[in-house]
C-alpha cells in the first residue's frame, strides 16, 4: 500500500470553506496500566502507553493533511480526494477503553486504566493528549469484569460513572462533553453536529448483560424525534465474523465455523436493534471489537465501518457534507503523526425522511 503524504497544517489552515462535519472514530484503546506496570500479556500484545502516544500524535496531526487520492494502487473515488482534512468536531470511542474493567483495584478507588485512558483521551493542549472532545463508549472489556463480593459491580459502575460525568447534562453540574439526550438507565446518549445526529450505544443497542438495562426504548424515541435527519450509530459489536462467532462443539471453542450458541450477542438481540432503527435514516454504524483487520462492509442495508484497534494505531476519518458521506480507515505509521489509509468509502446521502 502507498503511504499517505504527511503535510502538516494548523486546524485554521485545514478548514476547507464549507459546513461539512468531519469527525474521528476509534475503538479498542485497551489502556492496560496496572499500578506501576502492565496487566498480564499487555506488553506482548502491544497494549502499551508508547503505542497509545503514537496513536494520539496521529489523531492530532490529521487536520491539514489530505484525503487520499490513492490507496495501494487504486483510486478510492472519494469526493474529497486531494482536499485538506478539516478539523474534527470530536473523537467517538467504540468501546474497550480499558483492558480490565478500568484497572481493577482491591480497594474502592479509581482504577489505573481509566486514569491512563483519561490522560491520553481527554481534550487537552499538550502533545500527550488528544486535542478534540472525546465521546466515551464502553465495550465488553469495560463492563464484564466482576469485583470482589459484595462489590461485584464496582468496576463496571466506575466506567459507567465516567460516561455519566463526561456526558450527562445536569442543572447542577456542567458535563465536559454534554450530550443532547442521555438515557440514565442504559447510559446511551446522542448529540448533533450540524444536520448530523449521532448516537452512542456502548456494547450494543439493547444490551442487558451484567445488570445493564436495555436502551432500545430510549433509542426508539430518540430516533423518532429527529425525523428524517441522517443518523450515525456507534457501538462495540458488529456483524463481522468475530462478532458473530458461535460455539464449535467439534473443537470445543467459539469460532467462525461453529453452529451453536452465539458468543457475543444473539440473533434475537441483533434483530431487536435492527428493528428499532429500521425507520430511521441511518447512514452508517461504526464499531470495534475485532482488533487486527480494518473493515468496511454491509449487513443488509446497513453500512458498517471498523478500523484497527486504537492501540494498533487504527482510526476512522469521516466527513458528511455536500450530500455525501465519506469514510477513510487509517493507522499511525510512526511516532511523529504519520499515517496511511487502508480503506475508503463514499455514498450520496438522502437527508429526507424515509418513506
Amino acid at each position: 500500500m502507498l503511504g499517505f503524504a504527511a503535510v502538516l497544517a494548523t486546524p485554521a489552515l485545514a478548514r476547507i470553506g464549507d459546513d461539512a462535519v468531519t469527525f474521528l472514530f476509534i475503538s479498542d484503546v485497551h489502556a492496560c496500566r496496572m499500578g506501576m506496570g502492565l496487566s498480564t500479556n499487555c506488553m506482548q500484545e502491544g497494549k502499551t502507553d508508547a503505542n497509545l502516544l503514537r496513536h494520539v500524535h496521529a489523531l492530532n496531526h490529521l487536520a491539514g493533511k489530505y484525503w487520499p487520492r490513492a490507496i495501494g494502487n487504486r483510486a478510492p473515488h472519494l469526493p474529497s480526494a486531494g482536499r485538506r482534512i478539516g478539523a474534527s468536531r470530536g473523537i467517538v470511542v467504540g468501546g474497550d477503553m480499558t483492558d480490565d474493567g478500568g484497572g481493577q483495584t482491591a480497594e474502592l478507588e479509581e482504577g489505573t486504566q481509566i486514569l491512563q485512558f483519561s490522560h491520553r483521551y481527554q481534550k487537552g493542549t499538550g502533545p500527550d493528549t488528544v486535542h478534540y472532545s472525546v465521546y466515551a463508549g464502553l465495550g465488553n472489556h469495560d463492563l464484564d469484569q466482576d469485583g470482589r463480593p459484595p462489590n461485584v459491580n464496582w468496576y463496571r459502575n466506575e466506567l459507567r460513572d465516567y460516561v455519566r460525568i463526561t456526558h450527562e447534562p445536569s442543572v447542577f453540574f456542567k458535563a465536559p462533553v454534554p450530550a443532547k439526550s442521555f438515557d440514565p438507565l442504559s447510559e446511551s446518549y446522542s448529540w448533533d453536529w450540524g444536520p448530523l445526529h449521532l448516537v452512542q450505544l456502548h456494547r450494543f443497542g439493547g444490551d442487558t448483560r451484567k445488570g445493564a438495562i436495555s436502551g432500545l426504548p430510549w433509542l426508539k424515541n430518540d430516533l423518532a424525534a429527529v425525523g428524517g435527519r441522517p443518523v450515525v450509530l456507534f457501538q462495540h459489536y458488529g456483524w463481522d465474523p468475530f462478532s458473530l462467532q458461535r460455539w464449535d462443539s467439534a473443537d470445543s471453542t467459539f469460532d467462525d465455523d461453529g453452529t451453536g450458541k452465539m458468543r457475543w450477542w444473539s440473533q434475537a438481540e441483533q434483530q431487536a436493534l435492527l428493528d428499532t432503527i429500521a425507520d430511521a435514516n441511518v447512514i452508517g454504524m461504526f464499531h470495534g471489537h475485532q482488533h487486527e483487520t480494518p473493515m468496511i462492509y454491509r449487513h443488509g442495508s446497513l453500512d458498517l465501518f471498523k478500523p484497527k484497534a486504537a492501540y494498533m494505531g487504527g482510526f476512522a476519518l469521516a466527513r458528511f457534507g455536500g450530500g455525501q458521506f465519506e469514510v477513510a480507515l487509517g493507522e499511525a505509521t510512526d511516532d511523529h503523526g504519520g499515517v496511511r489509509f487502508t480503506n475508503a468509502f463514499s455514498k450520496p446521502v438522502d437527508q429526507q425522511a424515509k418513506g
